[in-house]
């Protein structure tokens, strides 16, 4: 077990250096081995579980007694059920498709040149993230089928757990010819680490930032690397009266919306507001409500929402202005009533664009939901939580990408790549 944190050695530069040679040879390995190497990968989890955990315990026991909030402990804690469930996911990771080297867009020119495109890894990646120690597995494992070298900087939370994972994963890539240094991780908790990172655009090709909108916020205002910026965003979900008219329509919303903000509320896919109507607050809401609370969820509501919960006997707070448009990341739901489609559509325009879904047995609903909500993901008749690398088969993800540039939604291996023109001729010349 390691009793303190560790010390850095070397500059954000130097890692940077070794990452951008590591990287051109990562590149270029054949698939079989980047796959051996995360087979090893998760044959050292499971061998070491026990030191893992034990060095997460350490983290977690700082926090509690930093003062850290109960969502930001949450999302650092591990558990053997947690841990396992990373090591599935590289498992699965390393079976699925490698898209380098995939050549698309094939033609042949009036002059003979054939042309066409292949995928590419991005390069260097720096990806900054808070109380998440199992991003460090996720990001090492795609990193590494996807080609691409990664500094990861961890919070100060997660010192001790990232520094056993990433020693296992070097020792793990280095047992089968694959850099170590390919996966580094930023000890140093201080800042000016992150803004070195943020500025190395000679060496660094992209920043993904993995946690509040303070940290996003933060590296889009002072990186000189591009960002791309994701996870961060309100949830929302409308209940349509169609849903619930009957009692099979019920408990299937009871438990959409139960699954939706009670799983993970830490999770950034996690419920933040429901919208009903009139029809489905009066046919639902109370027993959606109930449920939510036996859960632990504190449920907040707006006057019409408030006036049928009382009605029923169920005791909320009335919501204030600042409960909705607001991410909570916590057993924490705002209830907002809507009159219709358009006015949830209207609702969303202006809070949403993470994950918004809808509850409802109308067609035409579904088709005007999926072509108006402009979100990284639009779920239908089914909980918010699936908005996730893993739940949509990737393997797992590095981030969920609310931006519109280069990636949307879970980043996984395809999204990790680039493209180059590839064109190839037999003594053409330009006239």
């Amino acid at each position: 077990m390691t009793a303190s944190a560790p010390v850095q050695t070397q500059s954000v530069r130097q890692m940077a250096e070794a990452a951008k040679k590591a990287g051109r040879e990562l590149g270029t390995l054949p698939t079989a081995t980047k796959n051996a190497a995360l087979r090893e990968v998760v044959l050292r989890l499971r061998q070491h579980a026990a030191e893992i955990l034990g060095a997460n315990a350490l983290d977690v026991r700082a926090a509690e007694e930093a003062g850290l909030g109960a969502a930001l402990i949450d999302r650092l804690t591990l558990t053997p059920e947690r841990l396992e469930g990373i090591a599935a996911d590289v498992e699965h990771v390393a079976t699925l498709s490698d898209p380098v080297g995939e050549t698309f867009a094939r033609e042949v020119r009036p002059n003979g040149l054939e042309v066409m495109k292949r995928r590419v890894p991005l390069g260097v990646l720096g990806v900054i993230y808070e109380a998440r120690p199992n991003v460090t597995v996720d990001v090492a494992t795609l990193c590494v089928k996807s080609g691409n070298a990664v500094i990861l900087r961890g919070g100060k939370e997660t010192t001790r757990s990232n520094a056993v994972l990433v020693r296992l994963i070097g020792e793990a890539l280095s047992a089968h010819g694959v850099p170590a240094l390919a996966v580094q991780v930023i000890s140093d908790p201080d800042r000016a680490r992150m803004l070195e990172l943020l500025c190395l655009d000679d060496l660094v090709d992209a920043i993904i930032p993995r946690g509040g909108s303070g940290l996003h916020r933060f590296c889009v205002e002072n990186a000189t690397v591009p960002v791309i910026v994701g996870g961060v965003g309100v949830v929302q979900l409308y209940l349509d009266g169609s849903y619930v008219r009957s009692e099979e329509g019920i408990q299937s919303a009871l438990q959409i919306v139960h699954n939706s903000k009670v799983q993970r509320p830490s999770a950034c896919n996690a419920l933040d507001t429901l919208l009903v109507t009139p029809e489905s607050a009066r046919l639902a809401l109370p027993q959606i409500v109930r449920g939510l609370q036996a859960a632990g969820t504190e449920v907040v509501a707006d006057a019409p929402s408030l006036e049928v919960l009382l009605a029923a006997g169920v005791e909320v707070q009335p919501a204030q202005l600042a409960d909705f448009g607001t991410e909570f990341l916590a057993l924490r739901l705002s209830v907002r009533t809507v009159n219709g489609l358009d006015e949830a559509l209207d609702y969303i325009a202006e809070h949403g664009g993470h994950t918004d879904a809808i509850l409802t047995r109308d067609p035409a609903q579904i088709e005007a939901f999926v072509a108006s909500v402009d979100s990284a993901a639009v779920i239908v008749n089914a909980s918010t939580r699936f908005n996730d690398g893993a739940q949509l088969g990737l393997g797992a993800e590095v981030a969920v990408s609310t931006q519109k540039l280069h990636a949307r939604g879970p980043m996984g291996l395809v999204e990790l790549t680039t493209t180059r023109w590839v064109v190839l001729g037999e003594g053409q010349v330009r006239s």
